[in-house]
């Protein structure tokens, strides 16, 4: 792939801030629902179970958007600027954050539990970071060779195909004629993406996703204009809640309706060391620790990812320890501020690949963009105010060019021997058809499961022999 800007270069200024919106954008909206998702979740233990505590302080996302910012600039640090990804809060740990906040006995402790989990996920790390340090990572690249790697990548693209489709046909209201609405928003959305990026001349073709949502959100906002106006609920697709939160009880203006300060993990973790002891303690290494193995398969297939869309080879230079340490170390900061554990984002990578933008510089500027976005109250409420059919729209191209870099990682694998097409069989059916194994409070993923059954299945026909040609 011909890149338009290589990691080392240096877009101008007014470029620079663009891209970084863009990558913003491109992640934002996953790294806001993991908080989200868990209050959600902690409610309903609350409402179900004997927990004696109220969730009075509520994950905060601009925390994590805040976590992701450093986390990302820590990641870049270790990998020397060699690396252009972002990280985000991690979907992965979604049972684990739960679980910490389940065995916690004040609400306090479970915050505490978050920093503690994401300490020891990032611990995980660093242990295979010292492997791989002293024993190199040729045994990785026999295990995981281009066969299983690269269907695992396009997976990693297509278990995300039910959420980006869910999310495009998601509409105001329930009912056909609201999902009809909503689809035709986010192919307008993606419409708009796609010109941009192929017949886009300069900045749209560099920034299409900008682009693209802008075009959806005007497209969106006409719609909701005329369902208010005409008393039709099915076309009102932007809601004006998270606007109406910047105002305070009186529903008047204050500073903190342009900027507020977000509500880090550690401020309410303060105070519950003296409610730590080793059961909750295990309890959360539990929870984490098998979860930072399984995420490692991730973070392996994203390296392998981004190093062919770049066309650097990122495990030896700037080398699978260093992306690991600075995954790892990136997300025990991260979650001391944000409390979700970060990952590497198969969004950005797909920003990467579509913009052909893998300047370093664009990476850092959004780090340090969603650590100031962060204290800006507007943004954060404009951000969620953006329909989810319009990053449904988004996210089918994002996702679809993921899928697309796994497929290419075989174009040179010889699929007529039978060896290598029952791995890659076996990885894409796994995965595309969700298979997971879960061992009590730990899940295996299912693009996990569709790895350690493509290791499993390489090393098993490793050494058969090469097939001979059927005689006619």
């Amino acid at each position: 792939m011909k890149l338009i800007y290589q990691v080392e270069d240096k877009p101008k200024f007014p470029q620079l801030i663009v891209f970084a919106l863009q990558q913003l954008l491109a992640i934002m909206t996953a790294t806001l629902v993991v908080p989200v998702v868990i209050n959600g979740d902690v409610e309903k233990l609350i409402e179900k179970t004997e927990i004696t505590w109220a969730l009075e302080k509520p994950m905060s996302p601009a925390a994590a958007l805040f976590g992701a910012g450093v986390g990302t600039l820590i990641y870049l640090l270790f990998t020397k600027k060699k690396s252009p990804v972002f990280l985000g809060s991690s979907f992965a740990f979604l049972g684990s954050m739960t679980s910490a906040f389940a065995g916690a006995s004040t609400m306090a402790l479970g915050y505490l539990g978050l920093i503690l989990g994401a300490v020891i996920a990032g611990l995980v790390y660093v242990v295979i970071a010292i492997i791989v340090k002293s024993c190199g990572t040729k045994w990785i690249e026999k295990i995981m060779p281009a066969v299983v790697i690269g269907p695992t990548v396009a997976i990693i693209g297509l278990a995300l195909a039910t959420n980006a489709v869910k999310d495009l046909s998601t509409g105001a209201v329930e009912g056909s004629l609201a999902k009809n609405i909503a689809v035709l928003c986010g192919l307008v959305t993606l419409a708009v993406l796609m010109f941009s990026s192929v017949y886009g001349k300069k900045s749209a073709k560099l920034i299409p996703f900008i682009y693209g949502i802008l075009a959806g959100y005007a497209f969106a906002l006409i719609l909701t204009i005329i369902g208010n106006v005409c008393n039709i609920p099915e076309m009102v697709l932007i809601s004006t809640k998270s606007f109406e939160d910047l105002l305070n009880a009186d529903g008047n203006v204050t500073f903190t309706t342009f900027l507020s300060f977000p509500d880090f993990t550690f401020l309410s973790a303060s105070g519950a060391f003296d409610a730590l002891d080793g059961s909750y303690f295990m309890t959360v290494f539990v929870a984490y620790a098998p979860v930072a193995f399984v995420v490692f398969a991730e973070h392996l297939a994203d390296h392998m990812n981004i190093s062919s869309i770049i066309e650097r080879n990122l495990l030896e230079d700037p080398g699978l320890d260093k992306t690991l340490l600075g995954d790892g170390i990136g997300s025990m900061v991260g979650a001391f501020f944000g409390g979700c554990p970060n990952t590497t984002y198969g969004e950005s990578i797909g920003c990467v690949a579509i913009t052909k933008n893998a300047s370093v510089v664009s990476i850092f500027a959004a780090a340090i963009g969603a650590i100031l976005i962060s204290f800006i109250s507007p943004f954060i409420a404009f951000v969620n105010s953006i329909p989810k059919c319009v990053m449904g729209g988004v996210c089918m191209a994002l996702y679809g060019f993921i899928a697309v870099s796994g497929l290419k990682m075989i174009q040179k694998v010889d699929l007529n021997k039978n060896k290598n097409l029952f791995v890659v069989s076996v990885i894409l059916i796994a995965g595309v058809g969700a298979l997971s194994v879960s061992f009590g409070k730990v899940t295996i993923t299912k693009v996990a499961c569709a790895l350690i059954l493509g290791v499993l299945a390489n090393l098993m026909l490793k050494d058969a022999p090469d097939e001979e040609p059927e005689k006619k």
